[in-house]
């Protein structure tokens, strides 16, 4: 598998997505909702396994590989709160925030090396990336559900609802604490130590805390809805820089084993 076929790929999954995201909006039964988004993340899993295969390596090395896990959990993460939720329109926010990680794929591709340096050679690897792209993809629904809450719901915010968003952040922090701890596990094997303060570490310290500091917020003002769901968008602001937004800053310009190879 090469990166030539992503977007039939990538495209062929999204229309899939796009029909259970259509059937969740129609009040379409379960069944049909379901088939269509899984169906969706078998074709997109498909093209993840066999690029996995043909590189030799987790497809995580480049920023436009990270993406390709963000445009996979993106649906999963809006599966799990429709069905736990039944919140119809989130099937069709993550399917079209997932169709722009791809659109960005499709038009800028980027350079796939088989190699990787010799720390990368690691079996903590997978686990630490996939770990942080599925707390991603569950902070990003949170958000989501944010903006919807401030700027397209017309009625009240409700408990209920500002209980989901609660959910989404208690799950995206879990996975995100478990990246970093499985990244300092990885740290010291590799270079002897935990903890380094490298640029792309600092920030994923400052995101954390964050979204510690949200959920603070929300334990000591819970009926403070506006104020915390505007502290949430900040909370993935901060969570956008230490993605990607590190590649630009100059303290990470050629001193940060993190930043990812844009092409």
């Amino acid at each position: 598998m090469t990166w030539v076929y992503f977007p039939w790929f990538a495209l062929t999954a999204s229309i899939l997505w796009g029909v259970g995201a259509y059937g969740a909006a129609k009040h379409k039964s379960g069944r049909w909702v379901y088939g269509f988004s899984f169906a969706g993340l078998l074709i997109f899993l498909a093209f993840v396994t066999g690029l996995w295969i043909s590189l030799d390596r987790p497809p995580m090395r480049t920023m436009g590989e990270t993406r390709l896990w963000y445009s996979l959990f993106l649906p999963i993460a809006g599966i799990i709160t429709y069905s736990r939720w039944r919140y119809r329109w989130i099937l069709s926010f993550s399917t079209l925030l997932s169709f722009v990680f791809i659109c960005i794929n499709i038009f800028k591709p980027e350079i796939h090396n088989k190699t990787l340096m010799p720390a990368l050679q690691s079996p903590w690897f997978a686990p630490h990336v996939i770990s942080y792209m599925f707390s991603y993809a569950m902070l990003g629904a949170a958000t989501l559900m944010a903006i919807y809450l401030l700027f397209v719901c017309k009625h009240s915010i409700e408990y209920k609802e500002m209980d989901l968003t609660d959910n989404l952040v208690y799950v995206g922090l879990s996975f995100l604490s478990l990246g970093m701890l499985i990244g300092a596990i990885w740290a010291k094997q590799a270079w002897g130590h935990y903890w380094s303060w490298d640029p792309k570490e600092t920030w994923a310290a400052v995101t954390w805390f964050f979204y510690l500091v949200y959920i603070h917020y929300r334990l000591a003002s819970p009926k403070s809805y506006r104020g915390a769901l505007f502290l949430l968008i900040l909370c993935f602001i901060m969570l956008q820089i230490c993605w990607w937004g590190i590649n630009y800053l100059p303290s990470a310009q050629g001193a940060s084993v993190h930043t990812y190879n844009i092409g």
